[in-house]
């Protein structure tokens, strides 16, 4: 704790808003996984039909934060 009662480790929040490539790399490759969880499953058609652009945003999210600081 420091001298103003709060603490001096910051927030989960602050920590995953920095553009540091960890966090959100790991983010878009659940956003990859979950894309293609909804191209194999074969119950819903309307999740069937959203996981191209599901594995697509996935995949450029992942190609824009590889290049963020480490």
């Amino acid at each position: 704790m420091s001298t103003n009662g709060k603490s001096d480790t910051p927030s989960l929040l602050t920590r995953f808003l920095r553009l540091r490539r960890g966090p959100w790399e790991n983010l878009a490759t659940v956003i990859i996984a979950v894309g293609t969880f909804m191209l194999m499953q074969p119950f819903f058609l309307e999740l069937f039909t959203y996981s191209f652009v599901t594995i697509l945003t996935g995949t450029v999210m992942f190609i824009i934060v590889s290049h963020f600081p480490e």
